[in-house]
């Protein structure tokens, strides 16, 4: 099988001929920004892909003979789904690979904004001994987590062993020892109001543009925070400001609706964490990634290998 690899994965040789020794012919593809063309790649050659936003920069209807994609990332929203789906070729994302370090980076941020490290650490620059009277705890706090799939359950476990009591909201309800309740989507308003916390690990879909609009930042309790590891367009930028200019705690965010953030209010707010779309980063991720790049391929190379 002509299989393309991209610099999408910081690949190892060993690794490169673990993957050819399941029959893959290796095409590789440093920049996916390039148009493979120009990089002297015949697309209608190629019978797999493993790649992350490829078809964002490249059309997928020159790949006429393309029959599986893996993608590195966890979600799906930049791979033309429709087509793929249509065209009847199996795409797999990294269910689980980053799950563990973007659950890590969800309890730091409320850590955070609980114990006002930024405070701590203004002032252990300047060397001034200021104590801070008006720090709070995580046991005993309620937490509501959007999205109960892995990164969801990962960060249900770490809040869940701080003493924390966690609700999650999903499309589908099922029984998880991460949760003390799975609720459906429509019960995500009520579930606000009674939540300390608010983390987002769902997926950016047309349902989900917006999810946390006016009526829903509205309806969080006072002096809760939200945390955003999913997709910066689930939430509306600019009720979000609102909110934490009137009765929100504060919020870690991790993605925004515009990357790289440039002119933004939320630069200006102290009670708000940005960071660059990095929740993601583990030394673990290579390995479990390859795990799941090899597992899949094992499961369908019989039926694709040429």
């Amino acid at each position: 099988m002509k299989l393309l690899i991209t610099g999408a994965v910081q690949w190892t040789d060993e690794q490169k001929e673990k993957i050819k020794s399941l029959g893959n012919d290796l095409i590789y593809a440093q920049d996916e920004r390039i148009p493979l063309s120009r990089q002297g790649i015949e697309e209608s050659a190629i019978e797999a892909v493993i790649c992350n936003a490829l078809f964002v920069y490249n059309d997928i209807k020159k790949f006429t003979s393309l029959k599986y994609i893996q993608l590195t990332s966890a979600g799906y929203d930049r791979a033309p789904m429709d087509f793929i789906r249509k065209s009847g070729i199996r795409i797999y994302n990294a269910r689980g690979v980053y799950s563990v370090p973007m659950a890590e980076f969800a309890l730091c941020g409320a850590l955070q904004l609980y114990k006002k490290s930024g405070f701590f650490f203004e002032n252990q620059k300047r060397r001034e001994w200021i104590k801070q009277r008006k720090l709070r705890e995580l046991f005993g706090k309620s937490v509501c987590i959007v999205g109960c799939g892995s990164v969801g359950e990962e960060c249900a476990k770490r809040f869940q062993a701080f003493g924390c009591g966690v609700t999650g909201i999903d499309t589908h309800v099922f029984e998880s020892k991460a949760f003390r309740e799975i609720k459906k989507a429509e019960c995500l308003k009520s579930v606000l109001k009674v939540s300390d916390i608010v983390v987002l690990t769902l997926p950016l879909t047309e349902d989900t543009y917006h999810l946390m609009g006016r009526e829903e930042i509205n309806a969080m309790k006072a002096g809760s925070i939200l945390i955003n590891i999913a997709r910066g367009a689930v939430v509306d930028t600019a009720a979000l400001l609102e909110g934490l200019r009137n009765h929100l705690l504060g919020a870690a965010l991790d993605v925004f609706e515009t990357e790289p953030l440039e002119e933004s209010p939320l630069w200006e707010l102290e009670n708000v964490i940005l960071t660059p779309h990095n929740s993601f980063v583990g030394e673990g991720n290579n390995e479990r990634l390859m795990n799941v790049i090899i597992e899949n391929l094992e499961r369908n190379g019989n039926a694709y290998r040429s």
